[in-house]
C-alpha cells in the first residue's frame, strides 16, 4: 500500500488553503470583457432561469465543482461537503485524481461520493500521463465503476509533474492511448488542464481522438507549478519552478481559441481563476457551456455543507444579477447577447 500519494494530497490541500499559489502577473483575461447595462430590462427578476444540461443530465445552473482532491482524511470531509452541496443545488461535480483510489486502500470514501450526490452529474478523474505508467482503459473503467461516475476526465498536467519531486514526466505519444480509452469506455471521456490552459489546435487533436468535452482550465487562478515549488525538496527544481510563475494561457483566450477551432462541436468547460458569477457570465458570452469553480469553494468545504451552499448561492445570485442587468432570462439568451464589450469593442455595433 502506497501512502505517499495520500500524504501528497493533504499537502496540496493545505498549500491551496494557506499559501499564495496563484500565478504572478497572470489573469484570466476576463477583465477585458464588460457588459452594457440595460436600464430597461423589461423582465421580472424572478423569471430568470439558470437551467441547462451537461453530460445528458439537467443541471439547475451551468456550474461544475471542479476537480480538487481525494485520497486523504481531509479530502473525505471536503468531498463529502462538496457532493452534498452539489446535489442540493443541482450542480455537476468532479473528483480529484482517482489514481489514489486504485493505489491505496486509505480514504477510499473520499472518492465514493455518489451516496451523497445520487442525481448530480459526477465526473471521475485520472492523469493522462498514467497511460505511460501502466494504466489504460481497464483501469479507467474500474474507476468509473467504483465511483459510479457519469464521465471521466483525463487531466493534462505536464508543468505540474515536472515541478513535482515525485512527478511522472513521460508524456510521449499519449494521444493514441487517449483515443483507445475513448473507444473502450462506457461513458464520455473529457480532457482538462490544471491551470495552464488548452487552446484550439490541441483541442482539435483531442476532439478528433474521441474526446467528448474540453475543460480549458486556463491560467489566472491557482498555478500548480507554484504549489509544487512550495512542496519541493529539490533546490534545482524549486528554483526553476519560479521562472514559470506567470506561465499559461489565460482562460479567456483558451475559450475563444477552442470555440474558434471547434465551434459547437464540443462542449467547453471554463475553469481557471473563476471567482464570481460575473466571471461566469463573461465566460458564457464568449463560448463556454459550463463554468468550473474550485478554490472559490475549497475553504467553505473544509467548514460545512452549509458553507458550501452559501458560496454557491452567492455565485448563482451574481450570475442572475448580471443577467438582470442586461435583460436576459435564460442561459441561451445570455450566450447570444450582444450587450457585451470585448476589449473595448461593443457587440451592439453589429445590430
Amino acid at each position: 500500500m502506497d501512502l505517499g500519494i495520500n500524504k501528497r494530497k493533504t499537502e496540496h490541500i493545505r498549500l491551496c488553503l494557506n499559501d499564495n499559489v496563484e500565478g504572478v502577473n497572470k489573469t484570466t483575461g476576463l477583465e477585458g470583457i464588460s457588459f452594457i447595462h440595460n436600464a430597461l430590462p423589461e423582465i421580472d427578476f424572478n423569471d430568470i432561469q439558470l437551467e441547462t444540461t451537461f453530460l445528458g443530465k439537467k443541471v439547475n445552473a451551468p456550474f461544475l465543482v471542479s476537480s480538487m482532491t481525494g485520497g486523504s482524511e481531509l479530502a473525505e470531509e471536503i468531498n463529502g461537503n462538496l457532493a452534498k452541496a452539489a446535489e442540493q443545488k443541482g450542480w455537476a461535480i468532479a473528483l480529484g485524481s482517482t489514481r489514489a483510489l486504485l493505489e491505496s486502500d486509505a480514504h477510499m470514501n473520499s472518492f465514493l461520493v455518489r451516496q451523497h450526490a445520487p442525481t448530480a452529474p459526477l465526473i471521475a478523474n485520472i492523469g493522462a500521463v498514467q497511460f505511460n505508467y501502466g494504466y489504460g482503459a481497464r483501469e479507467c473503467q474500474r474507476i468509473v465503476d467504483l465511483t459510479e461516475a457519469d464521465s471521466i476526465v483525463l487531466h493534462l498536467n505536464s508543468l505540474q509533474e515536472i515541478t513535482q519531486d515525485e512527478g511522472d514526466i513521460n508524456f510521449h505519444e499519449l494521444l493514441p492511448k487517449i483515443e483507445e480509452v475513448c473507444k473502450k469506455l462506457t461513458v464520455p471521456v473529457g480532457v482538462k488542464e490544471v491551470g495552464f490552459g488548452i487552446e484550439g489546435t490541441v483541442a482539435r487533436r483531442l476532439f478528433d481522438a474521441g474526446i467528448s468535452y474540453i475543460d480549458v482550465a486556463g491560467a489566472g487562478g491557482t498555478s500548480w507549478s507554484q504549489v509544487e515549488k512550495l512542496r519541493s525538496k529539490d533546490p534545482l527544481r524549486k528554483a526553476a519552478a519560479e521562472a514559470f510563475n506567470s506561465w499559461g494561457i489565460p482562460t479567456k483566450d483558451c475559450i475563444v481559441s477552442v470555440k474558434s477551432e471547434l465551434g459547437s462541436a464540443v462542449p467547453v468547460v471554463a475553469s481557471g481563476g473563476m471567482k464570481t458569477g460575473v466571471d461566469a457570465a463573461k465566460a458564457l458570452t464568449i463560448g463556454a457551456d459550463v463554468i468550473g469553480f474550485a478554490r472559490k469553494l475549497l475553504q467553505a468545504a473544509t467548514e460545512s455543507e452549509d458553507a458550501v451552499i452559501k458560496a454557491m448561492d452567492q455565485i448563482e445570485m451574481e450570475l442572475k444579477m448580471t443577467m438582470f442587468g442586461i435583460g436576459v432570462k435564460t442561459i441561451d439568451e445570455l450566450k447570444n447577447t450582444n450587450r457585451v464589450t470585448i476589449m473595448g469593442r461593443s457587440l451592439l455595433d453589429k445590430s
